[in-house]
């Protein structure tokens, strides 16, 4: 959670790090959700049937929350600025196969950070 001001603009950050979940899966969600007002994020992620919308929904109430709390920002006014997710690290896990052998399976990890400004 972090504040700054930018051409006296005060946003909201929040960030989420290790989620169990691979970024392309979040980014998808992400797409859907970027630059609209947060009360219609909070509404889009509840009624989308992704595994992503979970984690997003527990993130983007966690920086509605600090914005209003923290930074007496308007919880109607605030829109989603910036949304982004990186690859964390690959949990990497062994499966075994026929006559003796292995398969390597990779469990991927996000970090996935959001940006809340109040509209103008």
């Amino acid at each position: 959670m972090q504040a700054t001001e930018n051409e006296g603009t005060v946003t909201a950050k929040a960030k989420a790090s290790y989620i169990r979940i691979a970024p392309r899966k979040v980014q998808i969600v992400l797409d859907i959700i970027r630059n609209k007002p947060a009360q219609e994020a909070l509404a889009i992620l509840q009624h989308t049937p992704k595994a992503a919308c979970e984690p997003l929904e527990k993130l983007l109430a966690s920086a509605m929350a600090n914005a209003e709390n923290n930074h007496n920002l308007d919880k109607t006014k605030l829109f989603i600025s910036e949304c982004s997710v990186t690859q964390g690290p690959t949990l990497k896990r062994i499966r075994p196969r026929a006559r003796g052998s292995a398969n390597r399976i990779n469990k991927k990890t996000s970090h996935i950070t959001l940006t809340l400004k109040e509209a103008d």
